[in-house]
């Protein structure tokens, strides 16, 4: 295999990493048998005939960084019993998986791992980190379909080789400018609660709920999406935390990833983002949910998502100090409190070896002065949620997992007339 030079955006998230943070994104797949782990190594390289990439390190000449192959590469060194010698309870899975979490990658070998958990009661628990620099979110799940998912009796098995589509039409890049900046550069008037000098450790929290209750509510009520009502439950999560350990807020920005992902395209990395301001204090449901689709609407009416990555790439070309500062400008915690993302997950029943995956989270790193991120993976008719923080900014992240459920929950039951009268009416003036 001949060397893969990085992309651009692969290169800037190694830029990232430090001793504080690790440039990883992890997922917990929960199974409900044990792990055999000679078959599943034997399962993980039969999968990466299918992802060379996955067998390279970090290499290159000339100042040129490319993934190279890995002389004597094993899939057993990546492939391994957890530290943990005996069966955990499920309870202690969330601090297990932090203490895994906040170790970094070995830059001289392939970027990944996956760390085997025996579960009391008999299951069992794979923590699976994947550098970012090889794969987001979206790509992530392909990875784990190509090596981890058992192949489905009525689908081919999946032979990796894709081909690329066009680019995008040029109208997808036409938007207002002036829009746009006013929308994607503006700043919270206040400080927010998860800005602060992170460290090293690492607290989870996971969290799952029902996919239809909250798809059919949203819809209903103002013809919101899945992704509006996600957001929804997440900031009353993050109100319900703030007013009890940080006070009263109104509101609170956040960045949304977006996917520019094409059916067929292989790309590792391959999103931008949009922001927006999510009203925290805010207790109506059903008010919360529509502000929050507007502005939603908004900002994909407008294309922002594909405006933001075609802004970073000409930046790049005229002048690489020039993006560095727009980098800047875009991390500040001014611009955006929590990072949010939401990547769609199987959509049919999936095992590893006979085993059915129960649970399936989505962990992604913090990153400086940000002590908190959310991810959120969809598996089948279910949400799972993944909380990431350091604890020594963000106090009982476990609070957060609880509010979401306890949050979406009350979608659950039908709602009354006067949350749907609200709804319909639009967001508050």
């Amino acid at each position: 295999m001949d060397p893969v030079p990085l992309a651009e955006e692969d290169k800037a998230i190694l830029r990232l990493e430090s001793d504080t943070v690790a440039g990883h994104v992890c997922k917990v797949v929960v199974g409900a048998g044990p792990a055999d782990l000679d078959a599943l190594r034997a399962r993980v390289a039969e999968g990466l005939t299918a992802a060379p990439l996955l067998t390279c390190r970090l290499g290159g000449d000339g100042g040129t960084a490319a993934w190279v192959p890995s002389d004597g590469f094993d899939p057993g060194d990546h492939v391994r019993a957890a530290p943990s010698p005996h069966p955990i309870p499920r309870a202690a899975l969330p601090a297990a998986v932090a203490r895994v979490f906040e170790q970094h990658l070995d830059r001289s070998r392939p970027l990944w791992a996956i760390d085997a958990f025996e579960l009391e009661g008999g299951g069992s628990a794979l923590v699976w980190r994947i550098h970012h620099a090889l794969a987001d979110g979206t790509a992530a799940m392909r990875y784990a379909r190509l090596l981890l998912w058992d192949p489905e009796p009525d689908r081919p098995a999946d032979s990796g080789k894709r081909p690329r589509q066009a680019a995008a039409d040029d109208h997808r890049r036409r938007h207002h400018l002036a829009g746009f900046i006013g929308r994607e550069f503006a700043e919270d008037r206040h400080r927010s609660p998860f800005d602060g000098r992170i460290g090293r450790r690492r607290e989870i929290a996971l969290a799952s709920t029902p996919l239809g209750p909250l798809h059919d509510a949203a819809k209903s009520l103002c013809g919101a999406t899945l992704n509006d009502a996600v957001l929804s439950v997440v900031a009353g999560a993050l109100g319900r935390w703030i007013e009890a350990t940080y006070g009263a807020l109104e509101s609170l920005r956040v960045k949304v990833p977006v996917s520019l992902h094409r059916e067929g395209d292989d790309a590792g990395n391959r999103d931008s983002f949009f922001s927006l301001s999510l009203p925290v204090n805010e207790r109506d449901p059903g008010r919360r949910l529509a502000a929050i689709h507007a502005d939603t609407s908004a900002r994909k009416a407008e294309h922002d998502a594909e405006t933001m990555d075609s802004l970073l790439r000409g930046l790049d070309r005229l002048s690489p100090r020039l993006e560095a500062f727009a980098e800047r400008v875009v991390r500040n915690p001014r611009r955006f409190a929590v990072n949010v993302s939401n990547v769609p997950g199987p959509r049919r029943p999936v095992a590893v070896l006979g085993a059915p995956v129960e649970e399936l989270h989505s962990i992604a790193e913090i990153g400086r002065r940000h002590a908190l991120r959310i991810s959120v993976v969809s598996l089948c008719e279910s949400l799972q949620f993944g909380f990431c923080a350091d604890p020594a900014i963000v106090e009982n992240v476990g609070a957060m997992g609880a509010g979401v459920e306890a949050e979406a929950q009350a979608w659950s039951t039908p709602p009354s007339r006067g949350i749907r009268g609200l709804a319909r009416m639009g967001p508050p003036p």
